[in-house]
């Protein structure tokens, strides 16, 4: 966000030093990148304060073997407390959550600001997609930005990649390479994240999540109200209604500035159906969990 000039940023974590020792490093990279924007670090919530855009990365990273749902219980614990510091110390800001299990946290943390559902979503769709496009472009030695394609749906097993609507330099990826193959790459696309946990054996992916999470913060802070797959709240959307699911959307300054209802094929609808039902299961969990917990 600081070499693409969109904001000034402040860093915020628990543990004493680490935010200010990140700052200090991005800010002395300033004089070679040529940004200019302010980067400060801090253990102090308050420093939320007026904030326009609030990202929400804290939480536990996946181990090897760990999926997504076993980190509800200990990230609920994060994001809620943070969810409203956010509220009240930023009430005007759009809140845009990265931490797993991605769908379930940004339910969490629209029950827990009580911001309008425009004001609140995640990055997944945009980190999807670009898996997907990286993974067919590797395939076909082409250009990454030749590759045109979509995921909607939950993050994770049951995300929705729309097939029939991969083009690779204006051609259908079914022209290209057999059923099979691309079946093979849209499975690697789900078990993305879990391979990058698997070679690194601690820590899981940052570059990427940041780029897409980059991607939104440009489209938002900057109005261009560009069309990306966002973790967002449904009412009624897709025929489907009280449950976060990736769609795409129009970003701007006001947060979704609109939902984009795609053309789906029945199979498509039925997918995403049951991605929906998936992440109402894990919404309700919240219900459960004890009330230290969130």
């Amino acid at each position: 966000m600081a070499l693409k000039g969109l904001a000034d940023v402040t860093l915020i974590d628990i543990v004493e030093g680490l935010a200010q020792g990140k700052a200090l490093d991005l800010a002395q990279s300033a004089p070679v990148e040529g940004f200019h924007g302010r980067i400060r670090g801090t253990t102090d919530f308050s420093a939320l304060a007026g904030s326009r855009l609030v990202v929400v990365t804290a939480g536990l990273a996946r181990k090897p073997g760990m999926s997504r749902e076993d980190l509800l219980a200990a990230n609920a614990g994060i994001v809620g407390p943070i969810a409203e510091r956010v509220a009240a110390l930023a009430p005007q800001a759009i809140l845009l959550v990265v931490t797993n299990p991605l769908d379930i946290m940004v339910a969490l943390a629209l029950q827990r600001t009580g911001f309008p559902r425009q004001r609140v979503m995640g990055m997944a769709g945009v980190l999807d997609t670009a898996r997907l496009r990286a993974f067919i472009a590797q395939r076909l030695g082409v250009a990454p930005t030749d590759v045109e394609a979509m995921v909607l749906g939950s993050h994770g097993d049951l995300m929705v990649p729309l097939k029939r609507t991969i083009l690779v330099k204006g051609k259908p990826l079914s022209a290209l390479l057999p059923d099979a193959e691309i079946e093979q790459l849209l499975q690697r696309t789900k078990d993305g994240g879990a391979e990058i946990v698997k070679l690194l054996k601690q820590g899981s992916a940052f570059y990427a999540p940041a780029s897409g999470l980059v991607e939104m913060a440009a489209a938002i802070l900057g109005n261009t109200r560009k069309t990306l797959p966002v973790c967002a709240w449904l009412e009624g959307e897709y025929g489907l209604r009280d449950v976060c699911l990736g769609v795409p959307v129009q970003l701007g300054a006001s947060g979704i500035e609109r939902i984009v209802e795609l053309e789906l094929t029945p199979q498509e609808r039925q997918a995403l159906a049951a991605c929906a039902e998936q992440v109402r299961q894990g919404i309700k969990s919240l219900t459960t969990l004890p009330a230290a917990t969130t």
